[in-house]
């Protein structure tokens, strides 16, 4: 059997892939591992607005219920409310209901543990063997030793939208946005709270409707977004994921500002004001060249992890870095989370432009973005780890290497899901990356397809 846990989470098509059977034994296993103490272990949980969420939401507290659970459910909030909230309500654990930036048909469930961070890989495979080996967990419990279910979505909200204001200390009196909530989850969060501090709000996708999640629209498919920026004449443009962990902003030329140039507008605040300790940004291997060298010319020191924001939180916990990210918008200020959180990340841009004075614009082309070319190979798993081996393979990747040295990158690593080895090639030429990259895809297939 495959591996339940991603890295994300449990993901799959609802009611196919992710049965409520699934989720049952997800929360009996889960509930049984993440429990520290004695007595009824708290779990909360939260969900975005898909149409699968609320046959999720009940079989997964059913799970926690047969182990004498108590369940606090928040209703729709964003991935990184619940983290907040587990620990602000002092819960064993939290769980997520999402499928983040995927369409409607797809459902997932994630872990927090009670300090608000993801599973770490040990504690996911104990659940997984739990449900795989089909252990009995002695969970036949009856009487009132069986758990039972609150709700609290407005405190909750009340809750997570104040902590989300007190992570600034200026007024957005004057600024004029746009934003996009990709019909997701944070459709009742970002406009309270960029309204109540005081900025002139459009919202865009906000009428979910349980299919019509990041469907052409939020951070994957701001293309609306930056129609209405440019219509409304706005200063700016915010779009959220799904789940609201990632942010993609749009400036005042409607044009898209990735992760990568957001985590270094607020690396450059943070560091004037003294708050970026150490001067330490941690990115991930596929962040652009132009990040790095804008960083550096900052002074600051570049802690490079592999793709996913679980590795890039294991590095800055290790360092003590307050700001990390990833050129997909999924950004975490260490200080105030735990992990990524758009409608956070978008607060600490927006304190940044109202800050400095400027346009977006100029803000953003501090940083010259280097073209990339994303290139796949289509090879047999099992040849996931043997290409570096390969002689030909291997001189073709350090002949380009040699190529691009100083002025590029080379970047190739196997997907994690996919027979596939993805090839990023970084430089100053689109033309000549291009070639480089489709023969070096073309010659990892014809030798390890």
């Amino acid at each position: 059997m495959s591996r339940l846990f991603g890295t994300d989470g449990v993901r799959g098509v609802a009611n196919l892939e992710l049965t409520p059977e699934l989720a049952f034994n997800l929360g009996k296993a889960g509930a049984y591992v993440l429990n520290k103490k004695e007595g009824k272990p708290v779990v909360l949980i939260g969900k975005d607005t898909r149409i699968s969420g609320d046959m999720l939401e009940d079989a997964i507290s059913a799970g926690i219920l047969a182990m004498g659970g108590k369940v606090i459910k928040v209703g729709v909030m964003p991935t990184p409310a619940v983290a907040y909230l587990v620990r602000h309500m002092q819960a064993d654990a939290g769980v997520v209901i999402s499928a983040s930036h995927n369409t409607f048909e797809y459902n997932g469930i994630k872990f927090f543990n009670s300090e608000g961070l993801k599973l770490e890989d040990e504690i996911e495979d104990e659940i997984e063997d739990i449900i795989v080996r089909n252990i009995d967990i002695n969970s036949h419990i009856t009487g009132d030793k069986l758990g039972y279910t609150e709700k609290a979505e407005a405190d909750a909200i009340y809750i997570y939208t104040d902590f989300l204001k007190s992570t600034i200390d200026v007024s957005l009196e004057g600024m004029k946005i746009v934003v996009d909530c990709a019909n997701g989850a944070s459709y009742q969060v970002a406009e309270k709270v960029f309204s109540e501090l005081g900025a002139d709000v459009i919202v865009i996708a906000n009428e979910p409707n349980g299919i019509n999640i990041n469907e052409k629209c939020g951070s994957t498919h701001p293309e609306e977004l930056q129609k209405r920026v440019l219509e409304e004449k706005a200063d700016l443009g915010l779009a959220f994921d799904g789940d609201a962990d990632r942010l993609i902003a749009v400036d005042e030329k409607g044009r898209i500002i990735d992760g990568d140039r957001v985590i270094y507008i607020c690396a450059k605040m943070l560091k004037q004001s003294g708050e970026l300790l150490g001067d330490r940004v941690t990115v991930t291997v596929m962040s652009n060249l132009g990040l790095h060298k804008a960083l550096e010319e900052l002074g600051c020191e570049v802690d490079v992890t592999q793709v996913g924001d679980r590795y890039v939180l294991e590095s800055m916990l290790k360092t003590g870095c307050v700001l990390g990210g990833e050129q997909s918008g999924h950004i975490i200020f260490l200080n105030h989370s735990t992990t990524g959180d758009g409608v956070l990340s978008a607060l600490q841009l927006l304190k940044a432009v109202k800050g400095s004075g400027k346009k977006l614009s100029v803000l953003a082309d501090e940083v010259a973005i280097y073209p990339q070319v994303l290139k796949n190979a289509s090879i047999k798993n099992e040849n996931k780890k043997k290409y570096k081996d390969d002689y030909d393979i291997a001189s073709e990747i350090e002949r380009i290497e040699k190529i691009m040295a100083g002025d590029g990158r080379v970047v190739i690593r196997p997907s994690g899901t996919e027979p596939l080895v993805r090839i990023m090639i970084e430089g100053k030429d689109v033309d000549i990356i291009t070639e480089l990259a489709e023969n070096l895809a073309k010659l990892i297939t014809e030798k390890m397809g």
